[in-house]
């Protein structure tokens, strides 16, 4: 068999959004962090799209309809007319309200649904959308920079083909919103690795939630100290994940890469390399189960870009250059190194001793004794698509070239960018000119 097909997702006009002065978040990281997909030229082995935008009753597949309508509403401009929903919805300094806010939901939400959809479809084998991620959003309102959980949204959507999901959160945070959402099932595993304790954000993720009624240990929590290293971190993931994989048998898995547990972010405490970080992509990836890989933190823009687009050149087999290519308009953003691979900055001695890993990994492997191996499901009859497909392309024959409505979708034409002397700006190939007239 050949190499994995990638589908990647991206909307140009994702990293335009500010959420305001002072905050943490930077929805710009994306836009460097494709820059660096771009000039490292990964895009030749990915299907990108410009994906599909969610709409009012795609975010209410999980959240309360009175909720979105006012996300749909409010603006900067008329905040003051909306005083009391502010509370009732958790928007204060943390979730403020920016311009564009619903747009933004929008973008990030229909990219990780359009994902799951096109898993389902065996249209790809790994779906990447580094906007999607934000895990904190609840059913009725706002959490830590989230607004809506496209994750949650993501998954009802791939448990319509598919009997069981395995979640897993390598965000510093804990992945309190998708656990909440499906504490009570066992259709979905969730397991979260973040720092826990001392009142750290979101206070939730203690060992002993395992979830509850058919939920019961389907919820997997590994609470960690600060400053953990590589070393430590594959002493817990490996075997965490290898035993859940073994034990609950997934048909799909969707993969939050919160890149604030690198070492040096703006809000972390971990002491994780962009190598350690991307040696848990790598280990989700080797069992072969679809994968949908999704964004989440990051408050250090530069190190969040270097991280996803590295984590992108494992998920198509690619080896990068540690030199950042000179040429991409952010190159001035990783200075002083201007390398792939920032050194690690330990500000925290490693709180996590062996002993302390070793108890987190037993209790976990006694607990997933308690799963019955594979919950089987009865399947009904499948709900329709999220999004509508084409029928055709549900057809696809994965070895055959693309279909048409596959290539029009996607956002750069292969002649966008060239490779040496072949600048199809300056030196057009009659057959190019032709069929990107037609394309544009």
């Amino acid at each position: 068999m050949g190499g994995k097909t990638v589908a990647y997702f991206y909307d140009p006009d994702v990293g335009n959004f500010h959420y305001g002065p002072g905050h943490p978040m930077k929805p710009h990281r994306l836009s460097i962090t494709h820059s660096l997909v771009l000039h490292y030229g990964l895009y030749k082995k990915l299907q990108i799209y410009r994906p599909y935008r969610a709409n009012f009753h795609d975010m209410t597949r999980f959240h309360s309809e009175e909720y979105i309508d006012f996300l749909m509403r409010v603006s900067p401009q008329n905040v003051q007319n909306f005083t009391k929903n502010l509370g009732q919805f958790n928007m204060a300094d943390d979730c403020p309200v920016f311009d564009g806010l619903y747009d933004f939901c929008s973008m990030y939400t229909g990219a990780s649904l359009e994902g799951a959809v096109k898993l389902n479809h065996n249209c790809c084998d790994i779906a990447i959308n580094w906007s999607g991620g934000l895990h904190h959003a609840k059913k009725f309102e706002a959490s830590g920079f989230c607004y809506v959980n496209d994750i949650v949204i993501a998954i009802l959507e791939m448990l319509k083909y598919h009997p069981r999901v395995l979640y897993i959160d390598i965000d510093i945070h804990h992945g309190d919103g998708v656990q909440e959402a499906f504490y009570l099932t066992d259709r979905v595993m969730t397991v979260s690795f973040h720092k826990y304790g001392n009142y750290f954000f979101p206070g939730t993720g203690d060992m002993f939630e395992i979830g509850h009624e058919s939920g019961r240990y389907y919820s997997v929590n590994v609470p960690l100290k600060e400053g953990i290293d590589d070393a430590s971190y594959t002493q817990v993931f490996k075997p965490v994940i290898e035993a859940v994989i073994q034990y609950y048998c997934p048909t799909a898995i969707v993969l939050q890469c919160g890149a604030d547990s690198l070492s040096g972010d703006r809000l972390g405490c971990f002491s994780l390399s962009t190598k350690g970080h991307g040696e848990c992509v790598s280990f989700t990836k080797k069992f072969g189960v679809p994968l949908l890989v999704l964004g989440g933190g990051g408050y250090t823009p530069r190190n969040v870009a270097r991280c996803w687009a590295y984590e992108t050149g494992l998920l198509i087999d690619t080896d990068m250059p540690t030199e950042i290519p000179y040429n991409t308009e952010y190159f001035q953003y990783f200075a002083p190194d201007f390398s792939l691979h920032p050194e690690v900055i330990t500000r925290q001695e490693n709180g996590n001793s062996r002993q302390y890993l070793e108890a987190i990994v037993k209790h976990v492997y006694d607990n997933l004794r308690m799963v019955q191996h594979a919950p089987s499901v009865q399947m009904q009859d499948v709900p329709n698509d999220g999004l509508n497909i084409k029928e055709e392309e549900q057809e696809l024959d994965p070895d055959a070239r693309l279909h048409l409505s596959e290539e029009d979708k996607r956002i750069e034409p292969d002649n966008e960018f060239y490779d040496g002397e072949k600048d199809n700006d300056k030196d057009e190939d009659p057959e190019v000119t032709s069929s990107s007239a037609t394309k544009n």
